[in-house]
């Protein structure tokens, strides 16, 4: 009997309070589109929390879809708080791409070229927009992962929708179903900052263009009172349109602005932040905005607690998310005209049946996205139940032609505009066909064709050529300067070499290839005119084959991560000029690695070394040090305190210590030495691990800039006594 009344009593306080909660008014939040100003709806779900004030629906559009979005997905709002406060806004506005994530000839195609433009029927172009918000979507993905296999949004914790705009048709779209993340990108998708985003057919944009205040809504979702955020910019005057940001923002308000009025008069609780001296792009504000959306709840404090229900106070319980690693049964991908399955794996760089973190899986993104070749790049999870199937939803990018172009200055090669055709897709798929010319005080070129086949075997060609006149040490050239009485000559060296090769990933990280190398070498002094101006003017043969890796997060200023490359080529045959050529090789290392070792201060070391062997060397494949800032081929390589090219050896070893400053961003401040050892066939005794012969000191200033680093360095040798300043500007090719 005791134990029937118990189950009666429960059973009746669960009625009672069943009772209440279908009596108690259904409350909906609006949250308005508004950039950076958005974050002011985190200060506003604060204030509710703390209010014990349960919301039931929530509709957003633009920056309150993201913010509502995974609010409605579980987020407390401390939580959002934290996630917003730890988000890099710069990476995420400008789309980072990590430079690990880039192969090495997409580091090279970066790290050349300021600018890049598309190319098409002999008509320049301009970019769609400035990001693809692959870095945004892959962020969300990850937070939202604990709902990643939803479909339904009213299915989430509180249910939820989100306001995007038909380009094509300028209607508004009403997202509630399919994958959240996708779905809160493109409701905040604005023009021209962000790609278009493509969901069932239709090309979706910012919210804000046509409804930027969803309350209607939420309404008929059965919201009873709407509590509604508004954070939109009014309309400026003339004198405040100073900027493109706030002329696109004043474009879209334009259609907007009046509807948000009328809205707002439906509004049962409405907040107005006071965050009229922020803009939209103000994401280093993110505190003092969060502030301001406090104070403007704080304002209507009283008209919120009427909501509440004291017997009843709402708890918001915190979100624990699941563990980020995937189980992938299955890939999915969608198909292609110009790229294989093998190739989007490869990017991947993991395949069916890994388990992986987010971590690789945002690795992966990103690998495809620093390819260039799509335009669209989204993904979902479907639920399997040994783990999940990975969906890819790839758009090719229909532009396969570009123009680029880059600017550079060094005392060896001189001043050069380079002017760069690349062509995708020119013969076989995956394939890429990539043309420079250097103009200005030296003539150069450099065409590249390449198919790349993920983990299988890729192929390529070069053909590249370079000259440039300058004073050498006679240590290079076969003149006998000691009587002719002159310690240098002035020469005219070109070089023309062709190489067909094969690479490929070795573990995943390291790329290791081979292949057959063509090389004609010319070298003329008018000094010794008066005898005979041609020094060499030979061709050669030779096979390479060669390891490398390279994880520096920057290649001119790195902060972290390490290189190697290591490399063998064997001369073969050649035509001789100089009746001194016999068979031989050279084999040569590098290996570097940098860290931070406190704040904005980071340490670089490098050490390098190479050696001949067989017969007799060439002189002018030797390894010759001196000067910084140019294009270090062949073996040439740079060295702090002696001028360009001016000491050399069949053998060699170096090290280099370098430590930088940040002092303000993108501005450098370094100090370096380097030691070397030098000798013909040096490693053949102990004598190349005695002290240094030769070393050199470098202060200097670095400018991170468009057209790359911008750096001028003082160097000295206490060996010469002497001291010499080089300037360098722009990527160096």
């Amino acid at each position: 009997m005791k134990k029937q009344s118990f189950l009666l009593l429960v059973f009746f306080s669960c009625l009672s309070l069943f009772s209440q909660e279908q009596h108690r008014p259904k409350v909906g939040l609006v949250l308005s589109g508004g950039g950076a100003k958005g974050f002011a709806h985190i200060g506003v779900l604060k204030v509710l929390e703390e209010a014990g004030l349960k919301i039931d629906y929530i509709g957003g559009t633009s920056m309150g879809s993201v913010v509502g979005g995974l609010y409605a997905s579980g987020y407390t709002a401390t939580q959002i708080d934290s996630i917003f406060g730890s988000t890099n806004f710069d990476e995420l506005i400008n789309d980072f791409i990590p430079r690990s994530s880039k192969n090495f000839y997409e580091k090279k195609n970066d790290e050349l070229y300021a600018l890049v433009l598309p190319f098409n029927k002999f008509k320049i172009g301009i970019p769609e927009a400035l990001s693809k918000g692959m870095y945004n979507f892959n962020l969300l993905s990850r937070l939202t992962r604990h709902v990643r296999h939803l479909r339904d949004f009213n299915q989430l914790p509180t249910p939820f929708l989100c306001i995007a705009s038909d380009i094509e048709t300028g209607k508004q779209v009403i997202l509630d179903k399919g994958n959240l993340a996708q779905a809160m990108i493109a409701s905040s998708a604005f023009p021209s900052l962000f790609s278009p985003v493509e969901i069932d057919g239709a090309l979706l944009v910012d919210g804000g263009v046509t409804n930027n205040y969803p309350i209607d809504e939420i309404r008929k979702l059965g919201a009873d009172i709407i509590i509604g955020v508004d954070v939109q910019d009014d309309l400026r005057d003339r004198n405040s349109l100073k900027d493109a940001t706030k002329i696109l923002v004043q474009i879209t308000n334009l259609h907007s602005i009046e509807k948000m009025k009328r809205n707002v008069l439906k509004t049962d609780i409405y907040i107005k932040p006071n965050i009229k001296d922020f803009g939209v792009v103000s994401f280093d504000k993110g505190r003092e905005i969060i502030l301001k959306g406090e104070e403007a709840t704080f304002a209507v404090y009283e008209k919120i607690k009427e909501l509440v229900d004291e017997s009843n106070f709402y708890r918001k319980p915190k979100l624990v998310l699941p563990t980020d690693s995937l189980q992938i049964v299955d890939i999915n991908s969608s198909e292609l005209d110009n790229y294989t399955k093998d190739y989007v794996i490869g990017k991947l760089r993991f395949k069916s049946g890994a388990k992986i973190s987010y971590k690789q899986l945002e690795a992966g993104m990103n690998n495809i996205n620093a390819t260039g070749n799509f335009r669209t790049i989204n993904y979902t999870f479907d639920s399997n139940n040994e783990g999940d199937d990975l969906n890819l939803i790839l758009k090719e990018n229909k532009t396969k032609s570009y123009l680029k172009f880059g600017l550079h200055y060094d005392g060896l090669f001189k001043s050069a505009v380079l002017v760069n055709l690349t062509r995708k897709k020119t013969l076989f798929k995956n394939d890429v066909a990539s043309l420079d010319i250097a103009l200005g005080d030296n003539f150069r070129y450099n065409f590249g064709y390449y198919i790349e086949n993920g983990y299988n075997l890729s192929f390529g060609f070069k053909s590249f050529f370079n000259q440039f006149n300058k004073n050498i040490t006679g240590a290079i050239s076969n003149a006998d300067l000691e009587n002719l009485g002159i310690n240098a000559i002035n020469v005219d060296f070109s070089d023309m070499t062709n190489q067909v090769y094969f690479q490929s990933l070795f573990v995943q990280k390291f790329l290791i290839g081979g292949g057959l190398e063509y090389k004609l070498l010319k070298i003329k002094s008018e000094t010794l005119a008066n005898s005979n101006p041609t020094i060499d003017k030979s061709d050669y043969l030779s096979v390479f084959g060669y390891l490398n890796y390279d994880s520096f997060d920057n290649k001119s200023f790195p902060r972290k991560g390490w290189y190697f490359s290591g490399d063998i080529q064997s001369f073969l045959v050649s035509s001789d000029y100089t009746k001194t050529f016999n068979p031989y090789s050279i084999a040569k290392t590098d290996f570097g690695f940098a860290a931070t070792i406190l704040k904005n201060t980071t340490i670089k070391i490098q050490t390098e070394a190479g050696f001949a062997f067989g017969d007799d060397s060439v002189n002018f494949f030797n390894f010759v040090l001196g000067g910084y800032g140019y294009n270090q081929i062949n073996n040439f390589r740079h060295f702090y305190g002696y001028d360009f090219l001016s000491i050399a050896a069949n053998s060699y070893v170096k090290s280099t210590a370098t430590i930088d400053y940040e002092f303000v961003k993108k501005n450098h401040f370094n100090i370096s030495a380097n030691f070397a050892n030098l000798g013909d066939r040096m490693f053949e005794n102990i004598n190349w691990v005695a002290l240094p012969n030769y070393s050199g000191y470098a202060v200097g200033y670095g400018l991170e800039t468009i057209i790359g680093p911008i750096e001028i360095k003082h160097t000295w040798s206490p060996e010469t006594k002497m001291g010499h300043t080089w300037f360098s500007v722009g990527f160096s090719f």
